[in-house]
């Protein structure tokens, strides 16, 4: 909450807030004397209600992220607009004196508090000029958790902070227009003026534009945000962090330990080497969950109600790569090894908004082949319990009850087998010495590329400078170097998604010999072409879903774009139909 108060008042010093200073100034300088007071009090209450709590309702009832700015520009204008006619600005005055006086409010409006709330309620619905990781990771674990008043208390406590700095800049423009008191009619027919220019403005993205160039500038980090080095702190970091709760599991001391202490062997040993179990103690059981699959009628299992078999818990999402192509080999230890005692578990911990539903989770299972049981856990909470912090992880569970081992990430799949057999060995299960044979595609050795967040809360690499929120006309888009990324054209870009628009355009130069996009294309198919260094993809190097140089997107999910003969350098050129949703690219 400290970090918020700073952070928020940090950002009302920064050129950043000059798209919204002009309204908060005249709106101030204008009215009675405690219109100031009710400016900052609409920002603070209309800022903090849309950060936390209109994420939720926005995303439920799948209404567009601009929904908002579009209000808040209607408001702007209609209120400037009033303020330009006299005769009008009298009449609004009026209703909200009576509304003030039918509130219990003595003196109904007269001192200006309620036109001045009004004014404010409208723009803290746009302001988060330069947020900086605090308020934006108060704003994603908002939309991918449940409510509580943490959360809210934090955003609350960053628009108190910029509210008082506000306030001040108000009370010391009141103090520099005093002398036009006489003047006052034609001085609110000004700030009035100054209202529908900057809504107009708004409307026309001038002043999103106005931030992309000063985030790309080569203004020092403390100028456009002077609270970034606070925000950079450990201190800043750990309490970030801990946002999403607490982990109280096993995860972070069971993958620190047991993986070193393998033996060395390939994915398929012909004998499986010995593995040292430890033991981390009775696991936390499967809790804050949703919807169950794979188990008769759709009823929940318990780690209680599994003892006296070996549970192997795997944390994925279907959109991540990596637990893709974990799955044959967890199938086939299914295949193996069920009726000798072993019971998996995937836990599904969304990655995205769109991996929460229920329909999209069970199409994913039917698609991919999954017999085992599958749980739902939106919430992360299972997740947060383990002290998880990996797609995928998998945690071994002995006959007893009792977390022996656990290893994230791809590979190790001898050793993970070896581990099955071992603790079915402890339970008195003779498993033979047939192995499962397993197999499925490998992870390269050579990748360079590393996941790539299109969003504005994790974009990164972007030769455009740093990627806001918003509608962006970004132009023709530069060519990336290695490793790097561009966009081009006009994308809308939400916190974890970006939505092409006309023109739109998106460039990797990506050193891997497999790439995967996660892509939606909601309520409708629509297509995007696939170039690489700037002809039309070969057939050869063409992605399971590419199809004449084409990508026909509907279902939300990862898309397999490229399939080289090995690791290779190339530039990647997707050119989207409008209303395509990208998330992130993998490479592999």
């Amino acid at each position: 909450m400290l970090f918020g108060l700073l952070a928020g008042a940090g950002v009302a010093l920064s050129p950043c807030v000059l798209p919204v200073l002009p309204i908060a100034l005249s709106a101030g300088a204008t009215g009675g004397r405690r219109r100031p007071l009710g400016v900052v009090a609409g920002l603070v209450a209309s800022f903090t209600f849309a950060t936390v709590a209109l994420v939720y309702v926005i995303s439920a009832l799948g209404l567009p992220n601009d929904l908002l700015r579009t209000v808040a520009i209607v408001v702007l204008l209609a209120f400037g607009g009033a303020l330009l006619v006299p005769a009008l600005g009298a009449r609004v005055e009026a209703w909200l004196s009576r509304f003030a006086g039918r509130a219990g409010v003595a003196g109904g409006d007269g001192d200006g508090f309620w036109s001045g709330t009004l004014v404010g309620a409208s723009l803290g619905l746009v302001y988060a000029p330069c947020a900086g990781p605090i308020l934006s990771g108060v704003i994603v674990v908002s939309a991918s958790e449940s409510f509580s008043a943490g959360r809210l208390a934090i955003a609350l406590c960053y628009a108190i902070g910029s509210g008082v700095v506000l306030y001040a800049l108000m009370l010391g423009g009141r103090r520099l227009t005093a002398p036009l008191a006489r003047r006052s009619g034609r001085v609110q027919m000004a700030m009035g003026a100054v209202m529908v220019l900057v809504a107009i403005a708004m409307l026309n993205d001038w002043d999103l534009r106005f931030e992309s160039t000063l985030a790309r500038s080569s203004l020092p980090s403390f100028l456009i945000r002077p609270t970034s080095g606070l925000e950079g702190t450990q201190a800043a970091r750990d309490a970030l962090a801990g946002l999403r709760g607490k982990p109280h599991g096993i995860g972070g001391a069971a993958l620190a330990s047991g993986s070193p202490e393998l033996a060395a062997g390939g994915a398929h040993p012909a004998a499986p080497p010995h593995v040292k179990l430890h033991d981390y103690g009775v696991p936390p059981d499967f809790t804050g969950t949703q919807r169950w699959f794979n188990t008769p009628g759709g009823r929940p299992l318990s780690l209680r109600s599994l003892r006296g078999r070996v549970v192997l818990v795997d944390f994925w999402t279907y959109s991540c790569v990596n637990c893709l192509r974990t799955l044959p080999y967890l199938e086939g230890w299914d295949r193996r090894y069920r009726a000798d005692g072993l019971t998996i578990v995937g836990v599904h911990t969304p990655e995205f908004p769109f991996e929460k539903d229920a329909g999209n989770v069970r199409a994913a299972i039917a698609r991919e082949g999954i017999r085992y049981p599958v749980v739902q856990d939106n919430e992360m909470a299972t997740w947060n319990a383990y002290g998880n912090e990996f797609w995928p992880a998998e945690y071994f569970v002995d006959a007893h009850g009792h977390a022996r081992f656990a290893d994230a990430g791809e590979g190790k799949y001898g050793e993970k087998e070896q581990v099955i057999r071992q603790l079915l060995a402890q339970a008195g299960r003779h498993v033979g010495a047939r192995l499962s044979g397993a197999h499925g595609l490998q992870p390269s050795a050579g990748v360079s590329t590393p996941e790539s967040y299109l969003g504005a809360e994790r974009a990164d690499r972007f030769v455009n400078g740093s990627i806001l929120p918003g509608p962006h006309d970004f132009g023709t888009a530069p060519a990336p170097p290695q490793d790097e990324l561009a966009y081009g054209g006009h994308w809308d870009v939400g916190s974890d998604h970006a939505t092409a628009g006309a023109g739109a355009r998106l460039l990797v130069t990506f050193g891997a010999q497999h790439v995967y996009l996660v892509l939606g294309s909601p309520g409708a198919t629509r297509h995007m072409r696939v170039l690489l260094d700037g002809r039309p993809l070969p057939a050869a190097d063409a992605g399971a879903d590419v199809h004449n140089g084409v990508v026909s997107v509907s279902s939300q999910r990862l898309y397999s774009l490229v399939s080289l003969k090995a690791d290779e350098v190339h530039r990647l050129q997707l050119l989207p139909d409008s209303g395509v949703t990208g998330y992130a690219f993998t490479f592999g």
